[in-house]
C-alpha cells in the first residue's frame, strides 16, 4: 500500500481533471473498446492507472513468445488501423501491454511481463492450431508486482478483476501472468464466483488456447472501491461486499459446524445445570456489541494494547484481538469482521479488511504521525463509500514513539508535511517503519464510547444513536 502514496501525489499535482482514472468524455459504461467488431484489436490507454486491450475474433495464445494472436482476413486491416499501427501491412498488427493496474509506477511495471497482441492474416493460422477450444472470453492479467501485500492484492487485483469480469456472469476464463499457486488457493473462493473455469498459467501452460474474445488488463476505478457510474447495472462497492459474502459463507458455515460438533462433545461431559448456565451467559453476551482489534507486530503497533482491551471490555464490548498473518485463511478474518460492530486498527495494509465489515458498522482507524492524508485517502474515504461509520483517530505527538527520539520542536513531530518533501524513502523510514503508538486512553475513550452507544443501540434495536 505504501507505494500508492506517490501515485496520489502525482494525481493531486497533475490529474485532477481525470475522473477516477477515465477521461471524462468517455462513455464509461460502454468503455472505449467494449463494442469493437470481429477481427479487431482495440486498446484503451486513457487511464493513468491501467491499459486495457480487447481482441475479438479468432484469438489464440502463444506463451513461448508471450503473445496472443488474432487471425483475420486482410480486408479488416483498415478497421484495425483506426486503433493500432500496422508494423507489416502484409502480415501483422502489433500492440503491447503489461496487464497490471499500476501503469503510473515505472519501478514495479518494469517487473511485469509484457504481452504482445498481434493480428495475423489467415494464412498463418495453419501453424498455430488450437490445443484447447474455449467458447467463452478470456481475461489476461498479472498477479506479480506487489502481490503478497493484502492492500495490493485487493486494490490492484481482486477489485479490478471483479470490475472487469463480473458482467460475464462466470462465463469467462482467467489467464494469469506471473502465476502463483498460493494466490490461487488464497483467493479460490472469489475466483470460483467469478469464473466457472480453472485459471490458466499463461507461461506454464504451453498449449495453444483459443478464445472468441480476449481482454488484456484490468479496469480500476479508485482506491478500494467500485464506482457505480462506471459499471453496468450501477454495481457499487456494497455489491462487491455482498459478493464477498457469497464467496466466503459456504466455508464459514463449515467452520461453524466444526465448532458446534466440538462444543457438543464438551457439553456432553458437563451436567445439565452447567448447560443452563452456559446458555444464559451466551445469551447475555449476544447483547454486547463485538469489537475486533486488528493487532500489529513491529512498526505501528499499539504498545498499550492490553489496556485498550481492558478499557473496551469495561465499556461493554465483547473484544476479539486478531493478528492476521499472510497464511491466515481469509474466510476466518471475514467471519470475525462480518460479525463485528466495530473494528480498530492502526493505519497500514491490514486496514483493507474494512471491506469485510457490514455497511453501518464502525471503523476506527488510528492515524500515526505523518500518515494523515494517506490514511483518509486509502481507507477513510473508501470506508465511507462502503457505508461504514468511519472515525479517524489522529494521534498527538506524545502518543507517538517518535516523541522520545526527537526534540519537541523537531519538524518530524511538529510539521510532518515538511518532512515528506525530503522524499519518499526518508518519509517511509521515519513514519511507517519506525513508529509505534501508545494511545492516550482517556482521549481515545471518547471515540470508543461513541462507537459503543451507536453499536449497542444497533445490536439491541430498542435504542437509537442519540438516546444516551
Amino acid at each position: 500500500m505504501v507505494h500508492s502514496y506517490r501515485y496520489h501525489q502525482l494525481k493531486k499535482d497533475s490529474f485532477d481533471v481525470e475522473s477516477d482514472g477515465f477521461a471524462t468524455n468517455v462513455n464509461a459504461k460502454a468503455y472505449l473498446c467494449s463494442l469493437i467488431s470481429n477481427g479487431t484489436i482495440c486498446c484503451d490507454r486513457s487511464s493513468m492507472r491501467s491499459d486495457v486491450c480487447v481482441m475479438k475474433g479468432d484469438v489464440r495464445t502463444h506463451s513461448a513468445s508471450s503473445s496472443i494472436f488474432l487471425f483475420t482476413s486482410r480486408n479488416t486491416n483498415s478497421v484495425m488501423n483506426k486503433v493500432s499501427s500496422l508494423v507489416d501491412k502484409d502480415e501483422e498488427l502489433h500492440e503491447k501491454i503489461k496487464p497490471y493496474t499500476r501503469k503510473w509506477e515505472t519501478s514495479v511495471m518494469d517487473s511485469i511481463d509484457e504481452l504482445g497482441l498481434i493480428a495475423k492474416t489467415e494464412n498463418f493460422r495453419i501453424n498455430h492450431h488450437c490445443d484447447v477450444m474455449h467458447d467463452v472470453p478470456a481475461v489476461f492479467f498479472s498477479t506479480g508486482g506487489y502481490t503478497g501485500n493484502v492492500y495490493h492484492e485487493f486494490n490492484d487485483g481482486i477489485l479490478p478483476l471483479y470490475i472487469t469480469s463480473q458482467h460475464f456472469k462466470k462465463k469467462v476464463v482467467f489467464v494469469i501472468l506471473d502465476y502463483h499457486n498460493w494466490w490461487i488457493m488464497k483467493y479460490g473462493n472469489i475466483l470460483s464466483l467469478l469464473s466457472d473455469y480453472p485459471a490458466i498459467d499463461f507461461s506454464g501452460d504451453k498449449r495453444t488456447h483459443c478464445f472468441p474474445e480476449a481482454i488484456a488488463g484490468l479496469r480500476i476505478h479508485d482506491e478500494l472501491t467500485v464506482d457505480p457510474s462506471l459499471m453496468q447495472e450501477n454495481k457499487s462497492v456494497v455489491d462487491f461486499r455482498n459478493f464477498l459474502d457469497r464467496a466466503y459463507w459456504p466455508r464459514i458455515k463449515s467452520m461453524i459446524k466444526e465448532e458446534e460438533r466440538g462444543a457438543q462433545k464438551k457439553l456432553e461431559l458437563k451436567a445439565q445445570s452447567s448447560k443452563k448456565n452456559q446458555k444464559q451467559v451466551h445469551e447475555a453476551t449476544l447483547k454486547k456489541p463485538k469489537l475486533v482489534i486488528l493487532s500489529r507486530n513491529g512498526s505501528r503497533a499499539i504498545t498499550n494494547e492490553n489496556l485498550l482491551v481492558k478499557m473496551a471490555e469495561e465499556i461493554g464490548f465483547r473484544v476479539e484481538v486478531m493478528r492476521p498473518e499472510p497464511t491466515t485463511e481469509l474466510a476466518r478474518i471475514y467471519r470475525a469482521l462480518n460479525s463485528s460492530e466495530v473494528m480498530i486498527g492502526v493505519h497500514g495494509a491490514a486496514m483493507t479488511h474494512f471491506l469485510f465489515m457490514k455497511p453501518g458498522s464502525v471503523f476506527i482507524q488510528v492515524i500515526p504521525l505523518g500518515t494523515e492524508w494517506a490514511a483518509d485517502a486509502y481507507y477513510g474515504k473508501p470506508a465511507r463509500k462502503l457505508g461504514l461509520k468511519y472515525i479517524g483517530y489522529q494521534i498527538l505527538p506524545r502518543e507517538s514513539s517518535l516523541y522520545d527520539k526527537y526534540d519537541k520542536n523537531d519538524p518530524v513531530l511538529r510539521d510532518p508535511r515538511s518532512v515528506s518533501d525530503k522524499g519518499w524513502q526518508y518519509t517511509k523510514s521515519i513514519y511507517l517503519d519506525n513508529q509505534n503508538v501508545r494511545l492516550n486512553l482517556g482521549r481515545f475513550q471518547r471515540r470508543l464510547l461513541r462507537a459503543y452507544r451507536y453499536s449497542f443501540a444497533k445490536v439491541n434495536s430498542r435504542y437509537h444513536l442519540h438516546s444516551q
